[in-house]
């Protein structure tokens, strides 16, 4: 082989090698649809980014998902404690009120799963020694589903009174439709297993936030 082969050829071969080393990786094949985990209806959706480091972060503007199974909320008597036209207010709790306090919280949806803006929410309850007011609106009134059909209501955990473990009474009414009358109650209640009118699938969830304990409760009412 020619000394003027020999430099052409070494070339070539240091160029290929250059290449090599200077090659970008091409990502991995995403896997088929058919591989993905599903996520459960009642599980919070959580959306990840990536940071410049390359890590997951959880972004912070997804909302969780809404727990519902389409089917209406079971409805429950009214009871004889019921006053009407109850004033509208953010939290039921007020001076003088006995009971420990708790925020109660949840969606109002239709069989659809959508939620619904500007329903009525209308609470009243006994304090926690188990009394009702039947004079005056204490531990009585409504608030309105705020435009993703979220209530928030102040109030405190009822106590139980002879033939009635603790318990929330709540009407809920989407614009322009029917009322649903139901009740809320309380895990664990001693009382839960001798009232006939308890009902578990109206069982609070209660969880500890940073502002107290929070019962949530979805509601789903027929159209």
């Amino acid at each position: 082989m020619s000394a003027h082969r020999f430099q052409r050829v070494a070339a070539l071969l240091a160029a290929a090698i250059v290449l090599s080393a200077c090659a970008v990786q091409l990502p991995a094949t995403p896997p088929a649809a058919g591989d993905e985990t599903a996520a459960t209806p009642a599980a919070a959706v959580e959306a990840t980014t990536e940071d410049s480091a390359g890590e997951a972060t959880v972004a912070a503007d997804v909302a969780p998902a809404i727990a519902c199974d389409g089917q209406p909320t079971p409805a429950q008597t009214e009871g004889p404690y019921y006053t009407p036209n109850p004033p509208q207010r953010a939290s039921l709790i007020e001076e003088g009120v006995v009971g420990d306090a708790i925020t109660l919280t949840g969606y109002v949806l239709d069989t659809e799963c959508r939620p619904i803006a500007g329903a009525v929410v209308d609470f009243w309850q006994a304090d926690g020694a188990g009394v009702y007011d039947n004079e005056g609106y204490r531990l009585r009134g409504y608030t309105l589903t705020d435009d993703a059909g979220r209530y928030v209501m102040e109030t405190v955990v009822p106590g139980e009174y002879p033939g009635r473990t603790p318990h929330i009474h709540v009407k809920v009414q989407p614009p322009g439709g029917a009322v649903l009358t139901s009740q809320m109650y309380f895990p664990d209640a001693a009382a839960n297993a001798r009232d006939g009118i308890f009902n578990p699938a109206l069982i609070l969830d209660l969880q500890e936030t940073a502002d107290g304990p929070t019962g949530v409760m979805n509601f789903i009412v027929a159209p």
